[in-house]
């Protein structure tokens, strides 16, 4: 286990943690040599392999090599060891913008000078041929300037992902953030979608709260599907006017990003200079991510297996990975009593974890009140003080062998439902539960090596000069 002050590869001195999901960590850290401060992600190979995860975390190593920006986090150098990956990074000491959001709305010249520098920096990486794919307020960046910084690019997808039809075809993103086309499944423009995403960023940054919300993601992906959203009254005539050409429904009415740094909204006090970014020229497989993952067994196989039930919901993977785990803004924003849900993962597929909650249901003498696209409804037959408790599990797919499962009380007494969930469910859960979310996993503490300074390879240096 890496702890504060261990040395990575002579190195870098680990300071601390900054941060950790189910599959990665990240720490802050100091180069020996120079004296500055980064940003080390660690990532278990074990896990992402279990997983079938892979051609996501090489695709970010592609992403990051490719794309060179000042408002975008910088990857100076990929090291491996045996069982774990190091992403050294840019470190961004302002924290997330997420944290200035969720203590309220901000004053409109500070949410256009934030906006500003976002479209920056997506519009330089779209000229890249890159689609961010995961555009939020959890994936952006303050410097101690206030500037803004572009992170985590595990969803990046490159042009030449695209099918024949130029679309891209996989469901990526956050849910509050995902625009139409995006959850219809019908391949999408990844520039546009990008669009999309900067749009609900913007209304967050403007107005404290979510343009769409609702009690379950169904509802949620209704009032996408038709931008069906309300203006707080601060909101300027021309941020209104902005805000709905890009939450428009429609991709191919969408405006598009030169047109946004044409309105008289994003113009005023930008001074735009084209920016002298240094980049390499070099073709993205250049910086060589197969070699990270050594002689590993590749897991592709399982990723394709074929599923009997009808697919649960897709959600992003880097949702789970993200390190700063458990900031979900739907949350927040919603007002939801954190009590009266639970998440875990599970390397279990659709139809195991439904055998699973069925064999649960019927111990406790609940009823399955339905059950389709991967949501069951269980209720009880007894009457409680606040009527019948009646849970909802919905499973959402990360990859079809790696599932996300929400376990919610939709009605009923709350206390009761804790007690059945803590002394009932999630003891009967144990099996296929890979971890409870908000939980350090169990075997984390107990496998995760110290770090085999003999053993660490240098991969490719991305320069920084």
């Amino acid at each position: 286990m890496e702890n504060k002050g261990s040395v990575l590869m002579q190195q870098y001195e680990l300071g601390r943690l900054l941060g950790q999901g189910t599959f990665a960590k990240v720490h802050h850290a100091r180069n020996l040599k120079s004296g500055t401060s980064v940003a080390i992600k660690m990532i278990d190979k074990e896990k992402v392999f279990k997983v079938g995860m892979i051609d996501q975390i090489k695709r970010e190593i592609s992403v990051m090599k490719l794309v060179r920006h000042p408002n975008i986090v910088q990857l100076y150098e990929v090291m491996a060891s045996k069982s774990k990956i190091y992403f050294v990074m840019e470190y961004v000491k302002g924290g997330e913008l997420f944290n200035k959001v969720s203590k309220g709305k901000l004053k409109e010249d500070v949410a256009r000078k934030y906006f500003q520098q976002l479209i920056s920096a997506v519009d330089f990486c779209h000229s890249r041929g890159v689609y961010h794919r995961d555009l939020k307020p959890e994936n952006i960046l303050l410097d101690e300037n206030g500037n803004l910084k572009v992170s985590d690019f595990g969803l990046s997808a490159l042009s030449d992902s695209k099918r024949q039809d130029g679309l891209l075809h996989t469901t990526c993103g956050t849910p509050a953030y995902v625009a139409p086309e995006v959850i219809n499944r019908k391949g999408y423009d990844g520039s546009k979608a990008d669009v999309w995403s900067c749009g609900v960023i913007l209304y967050v940054l403007l107005a404290g709260a979510l343009p769409f919300h609702g009690s379950n993601l169904m509802e949620m992906y209704r009032k996408i599907g038709k931008a069906e959203f309300e203006f707080p009254n601060w909101f300027s005539p021309r941020a209104r006017r902005l805000v709905s050409k890009i939450l428009d429904p429609n991709p191919n009415t969408r405006i598009s990003i030169p047109k946004i740094m044409e309105s008289s909204w994003f113009r005023k006090g930008f001074d735009y200079k084209p920016m002298r970014v240094k980049m390499e020229e070099k073709d993205p497989d250049s910086l060589n991510a197969d070699a990270i993952f050594g002689p590993c067994e590749d897991s592709s196989s399982a990723a394709e297996a074929k599923q009997d039930l009808a697919r649960p919901s897709n959600l992003n993977a880097f949702d789970i990975i993200s390190f700063s785990a458990g900031f979900d803004l739907s949350g927040l924003f919603e007002e939801n009593d954190r009590k009266k849900e639970a998440r875990f993962t599970s390397n279990q597929t659709s139809k195991t974890i439904i055998s699973k909650l069925e064999d649960i249901a019927k111990r406790l003498k609940l009823k399955i009140m339905k059950k389709n696209g991967g949501v069951l409804k269980l209720e009880g037959a007894k009457e409680g003080r606040k009527g019948a408790l009646s849970i909802d599990a919905e499973i959402f797919e990360v990859t079809p062998t790696f599932h996300l499962v929400e376990v919610k009380k939709s009605s009923g007494d709350t206390l009761e439902y804790q007690k059945m969930m803590e002394k009932d469910i999630r003891p009967a859960l144990k099996d296929i539960v890979w971890t409870w979310q908000g939980d350090l996993p169990r075997t984390q503490q107990q496998q995760d090596d110290e770090p085999e300074s003999s053993q660490l390879l240098p991969l490719q240096t991305v320069s920084s000069q």
